[in-house]
Order: structure tokens, then C-alpha cells, then sequence
């Protein structure tokens, strides 16, 4: 079994803390707005910060009879597609009439003149966040019965049609992954600093080898284990979050990115690789990918293709960070521990690649 750090996610990411200076909202002004914009408020408002590793800084609102969470943009000068509290707030404004686990949407702020940034506000989910994906704590029944609420909801998000729940222009719909591998291709390259042939390899040969896309749905783009909500004490999942990289695409990506978690070190966090899972009663990647065929009705996919290609997106994401640690922006040790991943996740997607046909 993996030995893990002395890290406790579960303490260090969950919960709330008290507002910083640096982000301070204006509470007159978001007081004004909440009587303008969200049905039943009545103030007054306090508010603390989730802790979190949220790109899009989030606060729990609380008020005499109900709690609430705004979740914004960063302060100051951004990207132009980074950040896209507007498309969180799209997918799930979409996806709660449909009765998919997603927080109620209250409204949307595009002016950033109301508290420095845009913003919106959503319905707080009220019960566990869970990072450890050995589920300490559970017994074998728990925890294969939480796996499957994972497995679940992400196949019922996936059979969702996007026309019908008004999001049907969320995306393109087609040719999905293709735009993913030229994306991260070019974005590996421009942060390259070693050369490295297997990485060559599946620039090469994954273009040439996309599996057709059997059906296109609102795909989350990170779905994993601390990107849920989980009952107080049941296996069930109550609300998806972090939808900041959502868009329409091939469901079958976006479900293998999910099913990375066995193959990365069990660290403390969503990692499972070295663990018995047999023991723990977490699912087996054959018993997650046939649970999660059963209930989409899909083909049997290509996993090692997909694993393949979603490992060389991490890679390619991964060298992004390795080149701002040796530039010296990003200094930190997390990122210094990240940027080591890239040649061990290239040489695993080569592994896959080759058990999904690549010529060596």
C-alpha cells in the first residue's frame, strides 16, 4: 500500500475561514443587489470564505433564515476565457429543473462594478465534502456504495440531452476530443523544456486515432471526488460543483478523466493507485467501467485509448506548471511536486497507447 504525506485535505480544504482584507466584499452594495435579484432574501448578511483550492474565490452568505454561497471571479485583470463563473451558472441553471444533483441558481452579476468582480449566487449544499478517495472512516459497504453515487451521477449527467434542457449551444458538440488534443499539444509546446519521444509519439498518433464519438453531452470537464457534495449520511450525492470547464463534448472523456483516480498515487487525495481495493471495497476500473455502461447504454469504449489520451492532457497541463516552477512564477512547493509529474504521466499514456494499438 502507498505510503501518503502527513496531509489531512479533509482539515485543510473543508470548511470555511474568516474574510481576508485582500477579499473583502462590499456589503452594502451585495446587500443591495441580493434584495434586487434573489427571491425570499432578507438580510442582514455575514459571510466567510470557503477554504477550498477554488480558482473562483467562494463565500458562504448567511443571513437570519437561510444560507447561501457567491462564488466570483478573482479581483482584477484576467484571461478572457478564464474563470467563466457565467458558464458554471449557465450549466447548472440548465441542469436543476431536470432534477440533477446541482445546487438552485439565484442569479447572475456581470457588472464587476457591484463588488469588484462578476459574480453569482447559488443555494448552499449542506453535507459532506470528501477529498481522501480511500474514504477512511467507511466501512467496505460505505465505500463502494459512495463509488457508485459517483459512477451514477455522472452517467445521469451524461444522459441529459443538452437540446432539451436549453443547452444546446453550450458547446460544440462534435469532434471533441480532436480540439482537446490540438489544444494541449500546442499548449505543451509552448511550454516545453525537454524533449521527450514518447510525448512526440502521442502527438502523433492520437489525432490519427480518435474513437467516433458515440453521442455528445454537457461534459463537466473535472469530475472527481472533491468536486462533490455528499449527503450528511447517505451514499448520495447532493450537489456537483465546479463546473468552470464544463461545455458539450464526448461524455466517454469525460467519465474516463473520473476513472484517472486509480491510476494516480494514493496521496491522501482522490488518488487510488497501490490501494487493495478489494479490501476497501472500492470498485475495480472494469467494475466501474461496466457500471457505468449499464446504465448509459453505451458501446463498451476504448478505455485504454481514452486513458491514453486523458493522461496526455494532464501532461500537458502538468508541463504548463513545470515551466512556471523553472521560470521561477510559481515557486511553491505543491507546484514544485506537480511540475515532477509530467515524465511519469507521459510514460504511462505511452503504456496505454501501446495496449490501445500504438506501434512502439
Amino acid at each position: 500500500m502507498t505510503d501518503a504525506p502527513n496531509i489531512d485535505f479533509d482539515k485543510e480544504m473543508v470548511g470555511t475561514v474568516a474574510v481576508t482584507e485582500r477579499d473583502a466584499l462590499d456589503l452594502a452594495a451585495l446587500t443591495a443587489w441580493f434584495e434586487a435579484n434573489v427571491e425570499g432574501f432578507a438580510g442582514p448578511i455575514s459571510y466567510t470564505k470557503f477554504k477550498g483550492g477554488q480558482s473562483n474565490p467562494t463565500y458562504r452568505i448567511d443571513t437570519p433564515a437561510q444560507s447561501y454561497v457567491l462564488r466570483r471571479q478573482p479581483f482584477g485583470k484576467l484571461l478572457p476565457s478564464a474563470h467563466a463563473v457565467d458558464r458554471e451558472y449557465t450549466a447548472m441553471t440548465g441542469l436543476f429543473p431536470t432534477g440533477f444533483p446541482v445546487p438552485r441558481t439565484y442569479g447572475l452579476c456581470e457588472d464587476p462594478e457591484v463588488i469588484g468582480s462578476k459574480f453569482f449566487v447559488m443555494s448552499m449544499a449542506d453535507g459532506r465534502s470528501l477529498w481522501n478517495g480511500a474514504l477512511p472512516g467507511l466501512t467496505p459497504e460505505e465505500r463502494r456504495a459512495h463509488y457508485h453515487a459517483l459512477i451514477d451521477t455522472i452517467a445521469d449527467l451524461h444522459l441529459n440531452r443538452p437540446d432539451d434542457i436549453g443547452l444546446g449551444d453550450y458547446g460544440k458538440p462534435t469532434d471533441y476530443c480532436a480540439r482537446q488534443i490540438a489544444r494541449w499539444t500546442k499548449q505543451y509546446k509552448l511550454s516545453e523544456t525537454e524533449h521527450m519521444p514518447e510525448m512526440e509519439r502521442l502527438i502523433a498518433w492520437l489525432p490519427e486515432t480518435i474513437p467516433p464519438q458515440h453521442e455528445s453531452s454537457v461534459v463537466h470537464g473535472d469530475y472527481r471526488l472533491d468536486n462533490v457534495i455528499f449527503h450528511k449520511t447517505e451514499p448520495r450525492i447532493i450537489a456537483v460543483l465546479d463546473w468552470e470547464l464544463s461545455t458539450l463534448g464526448d461524455p466517454v472523456a469525460d467519465f474516463s478523466y473520473l476513472m484517472l483516480n486509480w491510476f494516480q498515487p494514493a496521496d491522501g487525495r482522490a488518488g487510488l493507485q497501490g490501494l487493495d481495493l478489494a479490501a476497501l471495497g472500492i470498485p475495480t476500473v472494469e467494475e466501474a467501467v461496466e457500471r457505468y455502461v449499464a446504465r448509459t447504454g453505451y458501446p463498451v469504449p476504448p478505455m485504454d485509448w481514452y486513458f491514453a489520451y486523458n493522461l496526455f492532457r494532464l501532461a500537458g497541463i502538468m508541463q504548463g506548471i513545470k515551466k512556471r516552477v523553472i521560470d521561477g512564477t510559481a515557486s511553491s512547493a505543491h507546484a514544485q511536486a506537480m511540475s515532477e509529474r509530467v515524465r511519469p504521466l507521459v510514460e504511462r499514456a505511452y503504456e496505454f497507447a501501446l495496449s490501445a494499438g500504438m506501434k512502439a
